[in-house]
């Protein structure tokens, strides 16, 4: 057996010497052993060459399944190490954060489900959001926080002092100033950092389209059946995923609409435009101030996922959350065949 050891290791110190690449010198140490194997298995027990071999092709097997596991493992580190190099690279790749933004952005880096690459993808991303509202409000300003490179909001409303309860990216000096405005402010005020871009008119079927394909994702914070129908069609038509949140009195839900992806769209849950008096808004049936906040983060927190790659997004799932009795429940919902949206023509 140290015949074949010295003979393993003076293959290898050969090689090194005449500038052999590894590779190859492994693969003359593995053509060695394989030599080493057929003698044992060709030759009878008790043969000159099996003794001088170590006498049993067993612990050659063992021997070269610990070389096996040893090469796998390093294979597999040098893996890891190549896609950590890579995350940690990946901030270059659109020019290096500045350190102001490092600083900003730290809490995010360190999250293993973040880190580096998912911070950039925040940067390069735009996320429209429809409504400067109740939801606009919280959905913008963390989306602002978070580093969203460019958010756009379109709304064609101004700021009334009832909107103060709960629209908090508001303050008591912008009554009468469109909302678009006044939350484009408050975002560059929180992140110079960012673009924000606000369109002071309502969405209509005419611009929906060019609008929406400027955004990788859009955010439905409207409180009336009828837009939020249009910003479903527009949404599918361009095939951007749809965030959606709702609210009323003390129960708001949301989910992430993405037929592009399987998921269901919001005319696949709700197909139809509710009669007059079926669906009061916030300002007929009334909304505990607080409320929008926890929907509208919720709903920055699934833009953040669906651009970062991180955790599992709400695509199928409705959570309903009450706020009255703390709870929360999810609904599992599916895409329908008919749906006269997203369906597939021949099954509408």
């Amino acid at each position: 057996m140290l015949l074949v050891l010295v003979l393993g290791g003076a293959l290898w110190g050969l090689g090194a010497l005449l500038g052999t690449p590894r590779h190859v010198r492994w693969t003359m140490v593995g053509l060695l052993w394989v030599g080493v194997m057929l003698l044992h298995v060709a030759l009878p027990a008790g043969n000159p060459l099996r003794v001088m071999t170590g006498g049993s092709a067993a612990l050659w097997a063992l021997l070269g399944g610990l070389a096996a596991l040893v090469l796998a493992y390093r294979a597999v580190l040098l893996r890891i190490r190549a896609r950590v190099d890579a995350r940690e690279a990946a901030p270059e790749a659109g020019g290096a954060f500045s350190e102001v933004e490092l600083e900003r952005y730290a809490r995010h880096i360190v999250l293993r489900e973040v880190g580096g690459p998912g911070q950039r993808a925040l940067k390069n991303a735009r996320v429209l959001v429809v409504g400067a509202g109740g939801l606009g409000a919280p959905v913008m300003t963390y989306l602002g926080a978070a580093g969203v490179g460019t958010i756009g909001v379109i709304d064609d409303d101004v700021v009334e002092l009832s909107n103060l309860q709960r629209q908090v990216i508001h303050r008591d000096g912008d009554i009468g100033i469109p909302k678009v405005h006044s939350a484009a402010a408050a975002i560059r005020a929180l992140n110079p950092h960012i673009e924000m871009r606000p369109y002071h008119r309502r969405l209509t079927d005419e611009i929906a389209a060019d609008l929406f394909a400027e955004y990788d994702i859009v955010m439905d914070g409207t409180d009336n059946s009828e837009t939020r129908h249009l910003v479903n069609r527009a949404a599918v038509a361009a095939g951007k995923p749809l965030i959606s949140g709702a609210l009323t009195q003390w129960e708001g839900q949301l989910s992430v609409f993405d037929p592009a992806h399987g998921a269901p769209c919001y005319a696949c849950v709700f197909p139809d435009i509710p009669a007059d008096g079926l669906a009061p808004s916030c300002a007929e049936a009334g909304v505990m101030g607080t409320l929008p906040g926890v929907i509208g983060a919720m709903m920055a927190g699934e833009a953040i996922k669906l651009i970062t790659g991180a955790g599992e997004p709400l695509r199928g799932t409705l959570l309903i959350y009450d706020a009255l009795y703390s709870d929360a429940r999810r609904i599992q919902i599916k895409r329908r065949p008919d749906c006269r949206v997203c369906g597939a023509k021949e099954n509408i």
